[in-house]
């Protein structure tokens, strides 16, 4: 069982930056994504990364803003978010998967979430 814990979300301006971090509980080498949802919107994929960290992918709305990397020593992983966007407002989570897919079903580990709310 892998607990994970996100943190740093919060209210901010069109264009500012955000950093969120996730914490998992044990050491996690598998692969680990971040996902969003809005409200009254299906939970959609951000971003993913393998469990070394050499792979990444992003969605096509946040490519080129956002950035993934983990720290495996810290057992944590985190999403770099650069010119943020209203439509960016979401509560974000972080999950562990058994395989590094953009589908939340390949996904067994979940946070409680974090918000992310952008004010243009």
């Amino acid at each position: 069982q892998v607990q994970l814990v996100e943190s740093g979300g919060g209210s901010v301006q069109a264009g500012d930056s955000l950093r969120l971090s996730c914490a998992a509980s044990t050491r996690t080498l598998y692969p680990m994504a971040w996902f969003r949802q809005a409200s009254g919107k299906k939970r959609e994929f951000v971003a993913k990364i393998s469990w070394n960290g050499d792979y990444t992918s992003y969605a096509d709305s946040v490519k080129g803003r956002f950035i993934i990397f983990r720290d495996n020593a810290e057992n944590t992983v985190h999403l770099s978010m650069n010119s943020l966007k209203p439509e960016d407002t979401a509560v974000y989570y972080c999950a562990v998967g058994r395989a590094s897919t953009i589908w939340e079903n390949d996904y067994d580990y979940w946070g409680q979430g974090t918000q992310v709310t952008v004010s243009s």
